[in-house]
């Protein structure tokens, strides 16, 4: 059987592009450029929501906590050899009024979950990866009135998520000075950081697969 890797995101894991308000096609998605790095022996299952957060409910937007969906998204793609967890980016909006330690919390709470669901074909093995950083700019972007003021945030959730993964025993990769945020929203990636991030993850779930 093909190991099972699940991809487990918001909308940078479903591939939102900026440019055409859109979707970027699944050879341009890291997703889809991580299964083709990996090969015929793995199956990369993408899981991504566009506004999805760790653990809060969006009072805007149903069904965005993760938590929430965490047990019948994992058991329904079991049996797993490895998750990837990279959210983070929508916590940081404004009407969450949350820290960076209560996102760094919330992300806590959904590996520990993780961790316990018996959808692991032998042990929970999981990524936590930390978004790169939402740029000032975005606070006078089109999503302005949808993010609020989020980019300071955003900026210290690397060293609270590597806290976390020392924590959880996981393992943790900072996206930030892999990927660079489009230039017209400045919260998501541009296509060319979905291939170096695929690249970056590629190496990260042959080592541990």
């Amino acid at each position: 059987m093909k190991k099972r890797v699940l991809c487990f995101g918001d909308s940078n894991t479903w591939g939102y592009d900026a440019v055409t308000d859109g979707r970027f096609p699944e050879e341009v998605r890291w997703t889809g450029k991580l299964a083709a790095r990996l090969g015929s022996e793995y199956a990369v299952i993408e899981e991504g929501l566009s506004g999805r957060t760790t653990v809060f409910e969006d009072p805007l937007n149903e069904g965005m906590s993760a938590l929430s969906f965490l047990y019948p998204c994992l058991m329904s793609q079991a049996p797993l050899d490895y998750m990837i967890i990279m959210l983070g980016t929508n916590d940081c909006k404004e009407r969450f009024c949350a820290t960076s330690k209560n996102i760094a919390d919330g992300m806590k709470r959904l590996v520990c979950k993780a961790a316990a669901t018996p959808a692991w074909r032998e042990k929970a093995k999981i990524l936590i990866v930390a978004p790169a950083p939402i740029a000032p700019q975005c606070e006078q972007s089109k999503v302005a009135g949808e993010m609020g003021k989020c980019s300071a945030k955003s900026t210290e959730l690397a060293d609270q998520f590597r806290k976390c993964a020392e924590e959880c025993g996981c393992d943790f990769l900072d996206a930030g000075p892999v990927c660079t945020m489009n230039q017209i929203d400045f919260m998501h990636m541009d296509a060319a950081s979905h291939d170096k991030f695929s690249a970056e993850i590629e190496k990260i779930v042959k080592r541990r697969v």
